[in-house]
């Protein structure tokens, strides 16, 4: 039953997603215009990594998608909860952990999708990766993604308005950006701002998709990555699911 509940509620948004084409590639736009405007200024410059500005800037880039995309989320759940969508679904037999499974699967699929177009496109502009790193990269959105929109359809499960929604997230969305070397790895910090970063779960990520970019996929960084995300998931994934379990009751 959970399969097929999370199967009903995974084609119904995917379906919306799917009509609205124009928000599918519209997600894609911020880290396209990166790609394009600040990848170039980086092209030659040491950034103490191994592999090219491309291996560097490109993972980086990935994450950031699914790190503000998925971030955002819980703002469906807002809009649901005052259209009286949610409470009808909610007093349905549907398996609670299947309304949040579904929700949280189709945001994968969507940025995955959009990963996949910003990988083109970095291509293009001169990207070169093995294809395993490149597809280890996908999983690492995935997984991202999981977590993220899991902790946002929470989170907005809480919340009244939209308006207190978007503070709490950008509070969370800047700090993660700017600590976990999104844009440039973080050894290029300060010694206290390196240290910092070790204490956002997102630097890993981050670090492991960068080694898979140049080929190592053995090493502490991917170990470390995989671990804190996996672990990042079932957490946020099990709270997800309780919120929505008794939200409301």
């Amino acid at each position: 039953m959970l399969l097929h509940d999370t199967a009903l509620i995974y084609g119904r948004y995917l379906r919306q997603s799917l009509r609205s084409r124009f928000a599918l590639l519209f997600g894609v736009l911020t880290p396209l215009l990166y790609l394009l405007f600040f990848g170039p200024l980086l092209t030659g410059l040491p950034l103490g990594g191994a592999g090219s500005s491309w291996q560097v800037l490109v993972p980086g880039l990935l994450l950031q998608l699914g790190l503000f995309g998925a971030l955002f989320a819980g703002f469906t759940v807002i809009i649901e909860k005052g259209q009286g969508v949610l409470e009808r679904m909610r007093v349905t037999p549907v398996s609670r952990l299947a309304l949040l499974l579904g929700r949280v699967l189709r945001d994968a699929t969507v940025f995955v999708f959009q990963a996949v177009l910003l990988v083109g496109a970095a291509v293009v502009m001169g990207l070169r990766a093995p294809l395993a790193g490149i597809l280890i990269g996908f999983g690492f959105v995935a997984l991202l993604t999981l977590s993220l929109a899991s902790l946002s359809y929470a989170l907005g499960m809480k919340v009244r308005t939209p308006q207190e929604f978007g503070p709490l997230i950008n509070m969370v969305s800047m700090p993660s950006m700017l600590l976990s070397g999104l844009m440039l790895p973080m050894t290029l910090a300060p010694a206290w701002l390196n240290v910092l970063s070790h204490f956002v779960p997102f630097r890993y990520l981050v670090d492991a998709v960068r080694d898979a970019y140049v080929g190592h996929y053995t090493g502490a960084h991917m170990f470390y990555g995989i671990l804190v995300a996996v672990g990042f998931a079932a957490l946020t994934v099990t709270v997800g699911t309780r919120v929505f379990r008794t939200a409301g009751a």
